[in-house]
């Protein structure tokens, strides 16, 4: 059947580690062998189930186990040949021993390799179900669309750079004072390329796969979602259900019936925005939302009061649907909320370049397509079709 994932990411502060956590324990009572994972660098899924949590998955009841990962134990285990070689070049260039270790490691990488536990855990065939609270939606876009560069690299850089830096190792280390890359350091970038294209492949099957976007009923929260939105469907990944965290409740008294107002006004924005992806919504508790009792309370209110089986896939939308006949071709990707004109369209051979606001995805086109040109190109109804004219190959 295929070990089922989850993962929870927003704009920080908003609950999505609460979120996540209920969402675990209530799959849990239902009888799945669940594991929620934390790969946001600033932790707080050990306070939020009220238990003692590590870098490997500890029991924190029955059918739940949960994880902290470390990233500096990841990047040791992923990145110790390129940080021995990028350390020694600093330090011949004068870096002092504790900078040039910093410097080694680039900006995200420690989220990255932190996402790499995933593939491991999925990757065992131990859990019928994986929650995943991510870091912060900014980071953990730009993960996302690290496969995407991992593949080109492996398809066009790996096999070339290596020849050309075995031929001029002999040379270059008479002419240069600088060491060279070692067959470790590629070793390592390869290794690592490949685990990141075998994640992508978890996290787009859509039918066990999901992603979902935690927000808080406040303007600037709403847009950064909506914006996160674009880019999931931008790099192929389905968002099955948006949750609304912290809303005020009736009878909160004069004081906040103001900001209710505001928030059933923004509400009314993320249910027309995001539609037909459930909305979830849950109200600001009476206390803080910590330990078993709690997170149970929020689970009542996101899943149970609604019907919702917080396991299932909630949503299911192809966000990109390619058709081929004899002479023509049409691409169709769904861009909610884009602008017209922030999106960026090239292709290049078989690969479909897509931008929007300056992210970008690569699109392999299938080998009938070599022949065709991209004709015209229209953007309605958040949705771009791209229609290529063309003769296709015997």
């Amino acid at each position: 059947m295929g070990t089922r994932t989850i993962l929870y990411t927003g704009k920080g502060g908003v609950g999505k580690t609460s979120v996540a956590a209920c969402t675990a324990r209530r799959c849990a009572d239902a009888g799945c062998k669940t594991l929620v994972i934390s790969t946001d660098p600033a932790h707080s899924l050990s306070e939020s189930l009220e238990a003692e949590l590590g870098a490997e998955p500890r029991a924190v009841s029955d059918r739940l186990w949960g994880q902290e990962v470390k990233a500096q134990e990841e990047m040791e285990r992923h990145w110790s040949g390129v940080q021995e070689w990028l350390g020694e070049l600093f330090i011949e260039r004068g870096v002092d021993r504790i900078s040039a270790e910093e410097l080694t490691v680039p900006p995200g990488m420690d989220e990255l390799f932190s996402l790499l536990r995933l593939q491991e855990q999925h990757q065992s065939g131990e859990w019928d179900l994986i929650v995943v609270d991510c870091a912060p939606t900014g980071e953990t876009l730009r993960l996302l669309s690290f496969p995407d560069v991992a593949r080109w690299w492996i398809e066009k850089v790996f096999p070339r750079e290596r020849q050309i830096l075995a031929a001029a190792r002999p040379i270059a280390r008479s002419m240069l004072d600088i060491p060279l890359p070692s067959q470790a350091v590629f070793a390592d970038i390869q290794r690592l390329s490949e685990n990141l294209i075998a994640m992508n492949g978890i996290l787009r099957d859509r039918g066990h796969s999901t992603i979902r976007l935690v927000m808080n009923p406040d303007k600037m929260v709403i847009g950064e979602a909506m914006r996160t939105f674009t880019y999931l469907n931008l790099y192929g990944y389905l968002t099955d259900a948006v949750v609304v965290n912290r809303i005020f409740p009736e009878g909160v008294g004069d004081y906040f019936a103001t900001w209710r107002r505001v928030q059933e006004e923004h509400l009314e924005l993320v249910r027309s925005a995001f539609a037909p992806v459930p909305v979830l919504c849950a109200p600001y508790f009476d206390q803080e939302v910590l330990g078993g009792e709690m997170l149970d309370r929020l689970a009542d209110e996101l899943f149970e009061r609604l019907g919702y089986d917080p396991a299932a896939v909630l949503h299911d939308a192809l966000t990109q649907e390619l058709v081929i006949s004899d002479d023509e071709a049409r691409l169709r990707l769904a861009l909610p909320f884009a602008r017209k004109g922030d999106i960026m369209l090239k292709k290049i051979g078989l690969e479909l370049i897509v931008g929007v606001d300056g992210q970008k995805r690569t699109i392999m086109l299938p080998p009938a397509l070599a022949a065709f040109q991209p004709a015209a190109a229209t953007f309605e109804h958040d949705s771009l079709e791209v229609t290529f004219n063309g003769s296709p190959r015997s």
